[in-house]
């Protein structure tokens, strides 16, 4: 697949990464120079020191030829210039990106469409979706639901007294009722694989749990997490991220949101209009103990600094806030913030990363998530007519064993897959991959 990328910024960068490690012919747009020289230093990417906006660089850039064409820059009008330009002049696919709800109102985004704009992506609402996912499951570390919550992974970090601590998959498919979870995936000392059956569950796994409705509060049973609260809930940062987190909560719960620019706490005030907005600065803890942080159930980091987010919800947890959620974007901090006991990492380079890439697929992929916490991709796929995947029982088909099936939906029901599964066309079907599967996997599907 040809794709092109314009603009290198945090999130371009992190898309050339991965898409770099494919059988991709990647084409990445600057006008920096100096960011081209170093995107092209690190990955086998050709390079076009230019506008995304100019009709003879794009050109250059062979968009004629291209499968998708992804507008990253930091400007807005940049984005949807290029974005339809492209498509003009022979892009298949197009996405652009934005920093304004109002164009994902659904009469707007057919305006979008009709201009040759396929899809749009707005990285700070994606996140604070997450956020929200998060705090309804406040037991967990992530939670990415399927299909309208048909099926859900989730990925929770197994402590010390965790009853699944010291079993295997075996015996944890004797004991349950009936099968209605899967561990997939395990990250342990920074490496994640794929459990066999025997393969003892240890206490600081990272372990990823797909279920689906009825199987949750058996899943967190075994995996020693209790529900927790989150009607109380303080937010440090009045970023874009923190404004759509409070709108979306400040119904049904108490939302205390720190800022410590006046104007700005000003503004918010207004427009939140269930939510206490509190001038104050987030770094001075005393302030925060003072505003209620230790009767808090749940606090968010989501300033545009990375160390205050972090140590802010450290200083949290000691406080005895039993959630604490950080808006990470370093990518070299995220391991550091999970082992320093934060609960949630939120990364928008991995969101709009997870959002992107399904683009990439042959297959039919309606969701596509990068994991904060491991080196691997959750797809969900719908299964086309006499694709290999509907060949035979999945122990018969060869599936790659560096992926796993964890579970399918089936019209308007959703169960665990097991060896004498038979996938039919038109199921969804949710596989857990590793990067080496990636590629074998898509020919499964396709």
């Amino acid at each position: 697949m040809r794709i092109i990328i314009a603009g290198m910024g945090n999130i371009g960068m992190y898309m050339t990464k991965m898409l770099s490690d494919g059988n991709h012919e990647i084409v990445v747009i600057d006008q920096n120079e100096a960011m081209l020289q170093d995107v092209s230093s690190h990955y086998d990417v050709m390079t076009v020191h230019g506008s995304a906006t100019s009709f003879a660089d794009l050109k250059e850039a062979g968009i004629k030829r291209a499968d998708l064409f992804v507008a990253l820059t930091h400007t807005v009008e940049i984005n949807i210039t290029a974005a339809i330009l492209a498509k003009q002049l022979g892009a298949k696919k197009t996405i652009a990106r934005i920093d304004n709800q109002e164009y994902l109102l659904p009469l707007n985004k057919s305006h979008f469409y009709n201009m040759g704009i396929d899809s749009l992506i707005y990285p700070q609402k994606l996140a604070a979706r997450e956020i929200i996912n998060l705090l309804n499951e406040t037991g967990t570390t992530e939670v990415f639901n399927f299909y309208g919550g048909k099926l859900s992974l989730f990925a929770i970090k197994l402590e010390a007294d965790a009853p699944i601590i010291g079993k295997n998959l075996s015996e944890v498919a004797i004991n349950s009722r009936d099968l209605v979870f899967r561990a997939v995936a395990v990250t342990r000392a920074g490496e994640t694989h794929i459990p066999r059956h025997d393969e003892l569950f240890q206490e600081g796994d990272m372990a990823y749990v797909i279920t689906n409705q009825k199987g949750v509060t058996q899943m967190m049973e075994y995996a020693g997490t209790k529900r927790l609260a989150s009607n109380n809930i303080m937010i440090l940062g009045g970023s874009r991220i923190g404004i759509r987190t409070a709108h979306a909560l400040e119904k049904n719960s108490n939302i205390k949101l720190i800022e410590i620019d006046k104007k700005k706490s000003e503004e918010l005030a207004d427009y939140l209009t269930n939510s206490l907005v509190i001038n104050a600065d987030g770094r001075d803890m005393e302030t925060l103990k003072e505003e209620g942080l230790p009767m808090m159930d749940v606090f968010i980091g989501v300033t545009g600094n990375d160390e205050l987010n972090i140590l802010s919800c450290l200083q949290a947890k000691e406080m005895g806030v039993k959630k604490t959620i950080a808006v990470v974007e370093n990518m070299d901090y995220l391991h550091l913030a999970e082992t320093m006991g934060i609960n949630a990492i939120i990364n928008k380079k991995l969101i709009a990363a997870s959002y992107i890439l399904r683009f990439t697929m042959t297959a039919e992929v309606p969701s596509f998530l990068c994991l904060t916490g491991a080196d691997a991709e959750v797809l969900e796929f719908i299964v086309k007519q006499d694709s290999k995947i509907t060949k035979g029982m999945l122990s018969e088909i060869g599936f790659p064993k560096d992926a796993v099936i964890g579970g399918v939906i089936r019209d308007r029901s959703s169960f665990i897959a097991v060896g004498d599964t038979q996938i039919l066309a038109h199921d969804r079907v949710v596989v857990f991959a590793l990067p080496s599967a990636l590629k074998k996997v898509d020919g499964f599907f396709n």
